[in-house]
């Protein structure tokens, strides 16, 4: 009996088996077809609603993949970067005349700008001059590298080549050079009367380039300086960015060949000053015109604003300027009115400084301690009572 029944139970189990396994199976497929369709209606969905945002906006396409916006955004942010770029570029420019901001790349450079490169220009045959400006304020060696680490200040003589490349003259340059080592040697620049106004715009471009100072001064090579006085009077004007120190005259445009300070291009300058002789039968008839006449006369040929020869400075922004167009500027007869001539379109700050002026002095201050009136120099004058 229990056998019987026990083989009926397992006969019982056996037949519902296949009919679960059916019945789950085909659960299983409905299932399936029903996730399967929902699936490709939303894609169609998608599809659709995306079609429609393209026609709506007018953009005719598909979304884009997240690479591709990854590729945007930083396409975007370099291109702010450039933005910021330009705007910086274009605020140096502005500022200081030049393509770029200055960037040391010395590393045995210190971190403070130098206060002043001096170029002192002078000329074959002033070996004696040399060597008392290095006797008096320059120093040599050691020295002269104290002044350029204790006070920023760097001096260098300035002089070209002869017209005969190598002869005596310049090997003696060379000569003196390498027992100081403290000449700026032009290699382009030629020694002659007629070449000398090219000679400080050839002196600030090279110096713009090799050091990155707050300003420049050109001083001739029979001119003292009392080195403390120039950085003290320097160190009030580091704030003005076009900075045109000096001396400031104004003085006749000659034009009579032969003259001493004949400008061949005074035309440039106004009409050619007329005799006074000319104007003696106008006066004579018509005294009440004289003031007139005397104003045309003293008012005619006269150079413009600038900064006296013997001693000037500029700031490094037009230093940086001439160097960048050194090969567009012009020269006249004299390189003080040369340099002048550059700045009177530009956005520059003209000062008039008294202690550049080598006949004005005030309680021992003057920049220009001695002033030298000839070749020797034991003929040097001095510019104030000692």
């Amino acid at each position: 009996m229990q056998s019987r029944g026990s083989s009926n139970r397992l006969s019982s189990t056996v037949v519902k088996t296949p009919i679960s396994s059916l019945l789950f199976s085909m659960f299983a497929t409905l299932a399936s077809i029903y996730v399967a369709g929902r699936l490709w209606q939303d894609a169609q969905n998608r599809v659709h609603m995306i079609k429609e945002l393209d026609r709506i906006t007018g953009l005719g396409q598909s979304a884009i993949s997240v690479d591709d916006t990854l590729k945007i955004i930083a396409c975007r942010e370099q291109q702010k970067k450039l933005t910021e770029l330009e705007m910086q570029l274009a605020a140096a420019r502005q500022e200081g005349f030049g393509s770029k901001s200055s960037v040391d790349t010395n590393d045995n450079r210190s971190e403070k700008r130098p206060l002043v490169v001096i170029g002192i220009l002078t000329k074959f045959g002033r070996k004696k001059n040399r060597d008392a400006i290095r006797k008096a304020w320059m120093g040599t060696g050691t020295a002269l590298k104290k002044l350029e680490n204790d006070k920023g200040i760097i001096a260098r003589f300035v002089i070209g080549r002869s017209g005969n490349h190598g002869n005596s003259l310049d090997k003696g340059i060379d000569s003196e050079h390498k027992q100081t080592n403290d000449f700026i040697i032009l290699e382009n620049h030629v020694e002659s009367p007629e070449e000398f106004p090219k000679k400080a715009k050839l002196f600030f471009a090279y110096a713009a380039d090799k050091w990155d100072a707050e300003f420049y001064a050109k001083v001739n090579d029979d001119i003292y300086v009392n080195i403390d006085a120039v950085g003290a009077t320097l160190a009030t004007y580091v704030d003005k960015p076009r900075a045109y120190i000096g001396c400031m005259k104004s003085g006749e445009v000659f034009s009579e060949i032969g003259h001493k300070w004949y400008e061949s291009e005074w035309w440039k300058f106004g009409d050619k000053k007329q005799s006074v002789s000319k104007y003696v039968c106008v006066t004579f008839h018509c005294l009440a015109c004289l003031p007139y006449v005397l104003n045309i006369f003293l008012a005619s040929n006269r150079y413009f604003r600038h900064a006296s020869s013997e001693m000037f400075v500029i700031s490094r922004a037009l230093a940086k300027f001439i160097s960048i167009n050194k090969s567009i500027l012009r020269t006249y007869a004299h390189d003080d009115v040369s340099v002048g001539s550059w700045f009177l379109g530009l956005d520059v700050k003209h000062i008039d400084e008294a202690k550049f002026c080598c006949s004005s002095w005030s309680s021992g201050l003057s920049l220009s301690l001695t002033h030298a009136h000839g070749p020797n120099a034991a003929n040097m004058q001095s510019c104030f009572p000692g």
